[in-house]
């Protein structure tokens, strides 16, 4: 084994354990940090994959070429290495270490198999966009940490009605409104949704209660309202159409109905999910239910914050709750004239029992 390749050898085989060590301090934060399944999955995988590239290089070769007393860098080290204050700092000294030793892999491998390098490149990016997840994810957590009571409504026959209904609905302690209404044109639509920004900034400054607004579907006249985000359908424009049109800062959600779009809103960096329908609405007609079942699935498997929906009541939040998801988004239950506040207690006492609330979120 002639000098170049040996030292080449080195090189990989140092790159090739740190890459893998810290993977494993990441898909250990994902795992019982933030107790998330699709995330364990996608990091674990991860890992399989370098360990397949690994044994591409042979193994007798990188024990041969392995000399760990006498690295020169073995003894250096930097005050920064060891300031670690959260697990969140972990997490992130992990995906830096992760990223670096990639592309360390990626470049030398070229000199031995360019196969394998083309390989490592792939899986530098999509650690990229794990990190990508993570980030969002832990963003929207936050924000979204303590919203279980989400309200849709429409626009109401008059400004007059429609001012009554969310005063009602933000004095019974609703966390969210998303403004829903097909009917309106933009021009209307835009019009309530800035009403409806101005009522929540009212209740707000009085209340020092953060509520959140919401428009269904529209990018353009949630930026346009100042809302705090979007909701987007599976017909409608991407996470990343979206955050083009609101920018990185606002919430985007995703209506979902099975399993598969789930995977799917989570990895394209979705702040939240709409999961349903789960029984029969009043205010709209499905073909299909997923049902409780699924709600059980996304109760064990999604990490970002889940709200049931579909015809939803005080009647049967608690069939929600058993199947561990602790937030709903309802309309029906919400009309105008009713009881505001007793519906709200009554969902907020029946989803208490439920632990879940997806994860840490």
């Amino acid at each position: 084994m002639h000098d170049q390749q040996f030292q080449v050898l080195r090189i990989l085989d140092a790159n090739l354990n740190r890459s893998m060590e810290a993977l494993r301090s990441v898909e250990e934060y994902v795992r019982f940090m933030m107790d998330d399944t699709l995330l364990t999955t996608a990091t674990k995988s991860l890992r399989h994959r370098i360990q397949q590239l690994a044994e591409q290089i042979p193994l007798e070769e990188r024990m041969m070429a392995r000399d760990v007393t006498g690295d020169v860098g073995g003894d250096v080290s930097t005050q920064s290495e060891y300031a670690r204050h959260t697990a969140r700092d972990v997490l992130q000294a992990g995906l830096e270490r992760l990223k670096q030793s990639l592309r360390v892999l990626e470049e030398y491998s070229k000199l031995i198999q360019v196969a394998v390098a083309v390989e490592f490149e792939k899986i530098r990016y999509e650690v990229y966009t794990l990190e990508k997840r993570l980030v969002i994810q832990d963003s929207s957590c936050q924000r979204l940490k303590l919203a279980s009571i989400y309200a849709l409504v429409d626009g109401a026959d008059d400004e007059a009605t429609f001012e009554s209904h969310i005063r009602s609905l933000l004095a019974a302690g609703v966390d969210a409104i998303q403004l829903r209404d097909k009917q309106l044109n933009d021009q209307q639509l835009l019009g309530r949704a800035k009403q409806l920004r101005r009522l929540i900034d009212e209740f707000v400054i009085d209340s020092e209660t953060e509520v959140l607004l919401i428009i269904n579907d529209r990018p353009d006249l949630a930026r346009l309202s100042h809302a705090d985000g979007v909701h987007i359908g599976q017909s409608e424009l991407s996470v990343r159409d979206a955050r083009t049109i609101l920018g990185t800062q606002r919430i985007v959600g995703v209506s979902t109905h099975s399993p598969e779009q789930v995977e799917r809103a989570v990895s394209e960096g979705a702040d939240y999910i709409g999961c349903g329908p789960t029984f029969p609405s009043t205010t709209k007609a499905f073909e299909e239910y997923p049902g409780l079942e699924f709600l059980d699935w996304v109760s064990k498997h999604c990490g970002i914050p889940a709200f049931a929906i579909g015809g939803i009541s005080e009647s049967n939040a608690a069939q929600v709750a058993e199947a561990g998801v602790g937030r709903v988004a309802v309309s029906g239950c919400l009309r105008v004239n009713q009881d505001h506040a007793a519906v709200i207690r009554a969902l907020r006492e029946t989803l208490a029992v439920s632990d879940s609330q997806q994860g840490t979120c």
